[in-house]
């Protein structure tokens, strides 16, 4: 091992070992909380804790590599991040806090909890949550790859990706399993301190190191990569400004239902907290533009990459440029940005298998949390093991994650607010949208007609589930509008 490899694993050791020390001071005293304790952290977070959390599941390794490596390869059609999560945030203002109120009412923990007290059927749930984890299960083994790419490159190669992804599964394990969402915010504040310093260094060192300020970079990028500042980007990516705008619609809606943003609006201390964080988080997205503006100066500094290359194209210029020392300071930021987003997935996962899958096992529903920590272990040793076996069918499967979640949208979201939506209604939508959407992703048309496949599927899912609910008989549920439908917190307040 060199001595630049050796600096900068050291580095990321130190970080990595304190890391797993915040995650289990988080619970310090108060590990004996049962389920909604350890996976909404008991309903108790504030301000700061939500608006890190949810940030962090929002800012992951695809921050650092993907979106690189979009601004690289494509360089316009990248900005689609930053407009769905902007939108989105918006929508979770009106959004979080309904959910937050109806979960908090009924004594939910998640959306399968939430679906199955809809519509009366603890079945459902446990369908949802099996779905639900096809679609997130591929997120795990994302964030263990771009961890495992950044922790092998900041180490010049002294580490082998091998272990690199176990690193990875290790330190997410190592405090989530003990101090749950708690252990997730404390990780996130860390993480934020971490990621606004050093992409606030490196907005202005790259551009001054390499080009002599923004100015000679912007005219020489305007000048010789024109293409990347317009739609459809470089090269024929078939991501126009119909598939932007339709991709941002279909996101912007998805991300509020998320199970991992859910999981973050249930954690809160009240509504308000949510609707504050509403304010403040698109502020957190202008540091996105960061590593997508340096994918594109990498463009100029180390052409030629190609394929996954090109995901590493903001790293190639960290470590061509900086000490040791900084490499490893910036690779511990890349590395929580997977841990952070990763252990929530985890969690999830495990919160919707214990809650609304092996409840339904008698001898497991007293043992909710405990079945919920075991499933995260598993979860998280699936996604590792798919990663060293056989890597490509989670990413195979990663191509629909967001489109397939989307799907859930009626089901959810219409089926809060309208008791007129049958589980009939709703679940026959949700069989349509899943089946349109696999088949046209599966098949490589994803844009179709120009547009963003999911939301083709989220129409033909919608236009079934409301022919079904006008065409058949309304549910005989005897439960009061009160028990089954959400609404907003301030209206709540208003009618006592």
């Amino acid at each position: 091992m060199s001595s630049d490899a050796a600096i900068a694993t050291s580095v990321f050791g130190v970080f990595m070992v304190g890391t797993v020390l915040l995650g289990l001071l988080a619970v310090r005293g108060g590990r004996g909380g049962g389920l909604t304790a350890w996976s909404v952290g008991g309903r108790s977070l504030g301000s700061v804790f939500i608006w890190v959390l949810m940030a962090g599941e929002g800012y992951t390794s695809f921050s650092y590599l993907g979106a690189a490596g979009w601004g690289y390869n494509y360089g316009a059609p990248v900005l689609y991040v930053v407009a769905y999560m902007s939108c989105g945030y918006a929508v979770g203002y009106v959004v979080g806090p309904m959910l937050w109120s109806y979960a908090r009412r009924h004594g939910l923990v998640g959306i399968t909890d939430m679906i199955s007290h809809r519509y009366g059927k603890p079945w459902l749930g446990a369908v949802v949550a099996v779905l639900a984890t096809v679609f997130l299960l591929p997120y795990i083994q994302l964030q263990i790859t771009g961890m495992g790419v950044v922790v092998s490159t900041i180490s010049y190669g002294s580490i082998s990706l091998n272990w690199a992804y176990f690193i990875a599964f290790a330190v997410t394990t190592g405090f989530v399993v003990v101090s749950g969402l708690k252990g997730s915010a404390w990780v996130s504040v860390l993480k934020d301190v971490l990621v606004i310093g050093t992409l606030g260094f490196l907005a202005f060192y790259v551009p001054f190191h390499y080009f002599d300020g923004y100015g000679p970079f912007l005219d020489r990028l305007v000048a010789e990569k024109s293409d990347w500042l317009t739609f459809p980007g470089h090269g024929d990516s078939g991501f126009g400004q119909a598939w932007y705008a339709t991709t941002t619609v279909l996101n912007s809606l998805t991300v509020v239902i998320f199970p991992t943003t859910v999981a973050g609006y249930l954690g809160a201390r009240n509504a308000d907290v949510l609707r504050k964080n509403a304010v403040w988080l698109p502020a957190y997205n202008i540091l996105l533009f960061v590593p997508m503006l340096l994918g594109m100066a990498a463009l100029f500094v180390v052409p030629g990459l190609v394929g996954a290359e090109s995901n590493l194209a903001l790293f190639k210029l960290v470590v061509d440029s900086l000490p040791a020392w900084a490499v490893g300071v910036i690779g511990v930021a890349a590395a929580l940005s997977s841990v952070v987003p990763m252990a929530v997935f985890m969690l999830v996962i495990g919160t919707m298998w214990g809650r609304s899958v092996l409840s339904l096992v008698p001898r497991w529903n007293e043992r909710q949390k405990g079945a919920s920590q075991v499933v995260v272990v598993v979860a998280g040793t699936l996604a590792l093991v798919m990663t060293y076996t056989a890597p490509n069918t989670l990413v195979r499967l990663s191509l629909i994650s967001y489109e397939g979640m989307a799907q859930l949208l009626p089901m959810l979201l219409l089926g809060l607010v309208w008791r007129r939506l049958t589980l009939l209604a709703a679940g026959s939508g949700l069989v349509v949208g899943v089946a349109v959407v696999c088949s046209l992703v599966f098949t490589d048309r994803d844009p179709v007609w120009g547009v963003n496949a999911g939301i083709v599927a989220l129409a033909a899912n919608l236009a079934v589930a409301l022919a079904v609910t006008y065409a058949g008989r309304p549910d005989r549920d005897p439960r009061p509008d009160s028990e089954v439908l959400a609404s907003d917190p301030i209206l709540e307040d208003s009618r006592v």
